[in-house]
């Protein structure tokens, strides 16, 4: 990851901060330093028992962001069905955007736990709300329990799981950091793909409360096992920096103000288009087994898409890499999705769409750090993460508000469009990033925080 600013238009430099902290970075904060990145290099022990812990980040990647990616699945059947009676389909988009939300409400808790107390104390708890959320779904009978249970319940577990496991890898790497990274961000993709799979398998055969029993217990199980193996090299733990999560300042700031507006719109293109993609392919006439395909092949885009955005970023620039990403999405959106009616033209854009659909994820903390700079980054993410959970939340809401009746040629249209200017709306954000009033801000802000 570059260290300053300007390092977005020229070439990349070997770094203390790579891709593992693209997300909450609880353990993982380095010092700029010279003399911090000769020790770092120094102590890591570069692979070992690292590849293990790349392996128990993967899976609990899959097991957390990549369940709740076939959240998808889980929709087009509420709406299908009749299994809550009086739910609303406005209620059941709720449901996924609050687990999401969720987990981005709680990263700062978690990040301060883990901090204080321990990582594995983070992760299995994480583990066992994620659990509790599962199998409980499984015998909710109404609404209200189903946004406690799957809503609220689980996202509260994603997010200690995930914030627990982030950082670690790159305790262990130097030389491989951006291919352990890319190979752990890719299990949230992965997962994905697995499970809308399953879930699109297992309804129609164990139906649904043994469907989501069985993924409780999976979770569970993998999940439990992978939090007490992961752990980090030497006096890792004791070096970590005790840098504030918050940082009021920030938010008078111009070009991070448009980061965060880029990361709003962004989250709010991406729930559209992960959650509605499966209950657009049920509209139009297609099985749900088709239909979990499509959600199945979207995150397949992920799991290749994501580690791709990371790699290229260091090659590309962030900025560069990511405003094509939001473009290519929102062009997808509005050229292909719109008139994608074919199943074969439907597992073509889904794959598509997902290689750049969820940039946000890959590339807002190294976004942030160019930005505001490293010593800031922790206070930067922990206000992205609460910023991020307004469209979380009500992004897919909107989508099934925007819906038409079924009887209407197109009744996904609007969504499609809104999605679509959504993402080219974020492009624009990064445009202005570029500007020089930008860019010199930038580069003087963190030339002094680097001296």
């Amino acid at each position: 990851m570059h260290n300053t600013a300007h390092n977005m238009y020229h070439g990349p430099r070997p770094t203390a901060v790579t891709e593992a902290e693209s997300a909450f970075l609880p353990t993982s904060l380095h010092s700029t330093e010279p003399q911090t990145q000769q020790d770092d290099s120094r102590s890591t022990p570069e692979g070992g028992y690292g590849w293990v812990c790349v392996v128990c980040t993967f899976l609990i990647n899959a097991h957390s962001w990549g369940i709740n990616s076939a959240y998808g699945v889980f929709l087009s059947y509420y709406l299908s069905s009749d299994i809550f009676p009086r739910t609303t389909a406005l209620e059941y988009a709720f449901v996924g955007g609050l687990s999401i939300s969720c987990a981005m409400l709680i990263a700062p808790l978690a990040t301060y736990l883990d901090r204080r107390i321990s990582t594995q104390f983070v992760l299995n708890i994480g583990t066992v709300l994620e659990a509790v959320s599962l199998i409980s779904t499984s015998f909710v009978g109404n609404s209200w329990q189903l946004f406690l249970s799957q809503g609220v319940c689980f996202g509260i577990g994603m997010g200690f799981c995930f914030c627990g496991s982030v950082g670690i890898v790159s305790h262990w790497f130097k030389k491989r950091r951006s291919l352990v990274n890319g190979i752990t961000a890719a299990g949230s993709g992965m997962g994905g793909l697995i499970y809308s799979l399953a879930v699109g398998y297992m309804i129609p055969t164990l139906g649904f409360p043994w469907a989501m029993r069985v993924l409780g217990i999976i979770s569970f199980v993998v999940n439990l096992v992978c939090a007490n193996l992961l752990r980090m090299p030497g006096s890792s733990r004791s070096n970590m920096r005790h840098a504030p999560i918050f940082s009021l300042p920030l938010l008078l700031r111009l070009d991070f103000l448009t980061f965060l507006l880029w990361s709003f719109l962004s989250a709010m293109g991406y729930i559209a288009l992960l959650f509605s993609l499966s209950s657009y392919a049920v509209a139009l006439g297609f099985t749900h087994n088709q239909a979990s395909l499509a959600s199945a092949l979207l995150n397949l885009g992920q799991a290749i898409g994501r580690p791709s955005v990371g790699l290229l970023s260091d090659y590309l620039g962030r900025v560069n890499v990511a405003f094509g990403a939001s473009t290519l999405t929102g062009i997808l959106c509005l050229t292909i999705w719109v008139f994608a009616e074919s199943l074969g033209l439907l597992y073509f854009f889904a794959i598509a769409a997902g290689l750049f659909a969820g940039t946000l994820w890959a590339a807002a903390a190294p976004l942030a750090a160019e930005i505001v700079g490293i010593q800031e980054l922790p206070a930067a993410l922990s206000i992205l993460w609460l910023v991020l959970c307004p469209p979380t939340a009500v992004a897919e809401a909107v989508a099934v508000q925007l819906r038409d009746s079924e009887t209407m040629p197109k009744p996904y249209l609007r969504v499609q469009l809104f999605t679509g200017i959504v993402y080219l709306g974020a492009a624009g954000c990064l445009i202005m990033l570029r500007m020089p009033f930008y860019r010199s801000k930038n580069e003087d802000g963190n030339e002094k925080g680097r001296r």
